[in-house]
């Protein structure tokens, strides 16, 4: 699903009047009558009071075609007007007439007052205040207003973006943002739905097509893509009745040290159940009757060191080289990896300390692949990067880092974002659960087993996040948050895999009319 930015969706708005041969007030109309469906098709009457806060512009004439449709249907409706500015935009004053006509009970215009209206925990309330235009610092007794919609604990709706919250940047306080329990977004969900920082003021969201023009919607590029099901089910390679597990590469992980090679062991399995046709682990002497005893399928080979990695040499032609998990930074590991960024041509993905690595000795980034694909951890891409300021800015730095190095770099976290060639890949699954010891391991084992396999590192990575959130989403129901461990990941890939072709179960009613209508045949 493409992420639009506000300028696109302006853009977006601007085309479908024009080759709709529309009005933007009949636009208006179209957006305010779809949140209506939405709302009444969940309450289906419901006598709760519903408390409307418009803004003047756009945003605010929205809210106000919600009210009035929700005042015709007989709901128990509230509309206010935040007066804010002297400046009202042209749509706004259109429906403000409008609603007008269907009641006496005209808006209430809240001005710079602490007497705002009583709002009980039961009630609705519906932010429509400002949209993702806002550039301008919000009033103190806007954040009052705000602050008051927290402490009524009422169940709060925002129309498009919760009020307050730019597209574009953090914000300063957390008071000048409204606080939203459900977000209907025009179009596309924001991205800044998916960041650490912003995420938190918006619970769930759900996308209104409000009929935008199709062509803009498809032929418009995006800096960033929310990536689900539909998303990565045409990268999926099906297998052939004759196939051979020649046919689906040899990855080589190399990592481990004394007391880590539980590392190597979950990204060695991790690569091998994504569909890995051979995998061989490279560790140190002491890792040996580990890995033959708790994984028999994977090949061995052995550092000379008997604790940690010295000397990377193998007789194998892997297809690709997972290195660092485990693997620590002694000196000697690190002129062993230097030694192998020379001499390889596979593709790679490095994880853990083969990143802490290259944070340390900067020099070797000259020496990746192209597509390389790195993936750390926040504290660990804090030391490839520098320190960020915001969720915009860590972005900022990760997008020029990857277009100077030429490589793609996962942001793990609960959207983890794939970053290449400026645009952001944002994950659609993953849970909690999943900060737990070693799903990195698996991580870095599940894109080198795909890698293997002939996906275009890109893909690979896409769909790796993908499978590694989908398994533990699966594996969730069973565990539960605290009790996932990295091993459940694992065991639950084949079915993340079965999953992606599995048919969305369809709701009691529809199923029971469906077979009403097969007995009447």
């Amino acid at each position: 699903m493409k992420l639009f930015s506000k300028e696109q969706i302006y853009e977006g708005d601007k085309l479908t009047a024009e080759r709709q041969n529309i009005s933007s007030t009949d636009l208006m109309e179209r957006a305010g009558t779809q949140i209506f469906n939405w709302m009444h098709m969940r309450m289906q009457g419901a006598q709760v009071p519903i408390h409307i806060f418009c803004g003047i512009g756009n945003n605010g004439g929205d809210g106000l075609v919600l009210a009035r449709h929700l005042i015709l249907d007989g709901y128990h409706v509230k509309t206010y007007v935040v007066n804010c500015s002297d400046k009202r935009s042209k749509d706004f004053l259109i429906n403000y007439d409008r609603i007008k006509n269907v009641t006496k009970d005209w808006p209430t215009l809240l001005n710079c007052t602490a007497d705002f209206p009583e709002i009980h925990p039961d009630d609705i309330i519906v932010d429509a205040i400002f949209g993702i235009g806002l550039n301008r610092p919000i009033d103190k007794w806007v954040k009052s207003l705000f602050v008051h919609f927290r402490k009524t604990k009422a169940f709060t709706l925002s129309i498009d973006i919760p009020s307050g919250l730019s597209t574009e940047k953090a914000p300063e306080d957390e008071d000048g943002v409204v606080w939203a329990g459900f977000t209907l977004s025009f179009a596309s969900p924001k991205l800044v739905f998916f960041l650490p920082e912003t995420a938190k003021y918006t619970v769930q969201w759900e996308v209104l097509d409000i009929g935008l023009d199709q062509e803009f919607l498809f032929t418009t590029n995006t800096e960033a893509e929310l990536i689900g099901k539909h998303e990565v089910l045409p990268l999926y390679r099906p297998r052939e009745k004759f196939s051979h597990k020649g046919q689906f590469g040899h990855s080589l992980i190399v990592g481990g040290s004394y007391g880590k090679m539980g590392a190597v062991t979950l990204a060695s399995r991790g690569a091998l159940s994504a569909g890995s046709g051979l995998i061989t682990a490279y560790v140190p002497k002491c890792g040996y009757v580990p890995l033959q005893a708790s994984f028999p399928e994977a090949m061995v080979i052995t550092d000379a060191d008997e604790e940690i990695i010295t000397d990377i040499k193998f007789d194998i032609a892997p297809t690709v080289i997972g290195f660092g998990v485990g693997a620590g930074t002694h000196p000697k590991t690190m002129s062993a990896f230097e030694a192998l960024l020379k001499k390889s041509k596979a593709s790679l993905v490095i994880d853990a300390d083969g990143i802490n690595i290259l944070s340390k000795k900067k020099a070797l980034l000259k020496l990746l692949p192209k597509q390389t694909v790195l993936t750390p951890h926040p504290k660990e891409l804090e030391r490839l990067i520098g320190t960020w300021k915001d969720d915009f800015d860590k972005l900022k730095k990760v997008k020029a880092f990857s277009q100077k190095h030429a490589c793609i770099v996962v942001i793990k976290g609960a959207n983890t974002i794939t970053v290449f060639d400026g645009k952001l890949y944002v994950n659609a699954t993953g849970n909690p659960g999943l900060s737990t010891a070693g799903s990195g391991d698996v991580l870095t084992g599940i894109i080198t087993g795909l890698i293997s396999q002939g996906y275009h590192p890109l893909e690979a990575t896409i769909f790796g996040v993908y499978l590694h959130g989908r398994s533990a989403d699966i594996a969730v129901e069973d565990f539960g948050y605290q009790s996932l461990i990295a091993s459940h990941v694992i065991d639950y890939l084949g079915t993340a895999f079965i999953d992606l072709f599995k048919q969305p179960e369809q709701p009691t009613e529809v199923v029971e009319k469906e077979q009403e209508q097969e007995q009447q045949e």
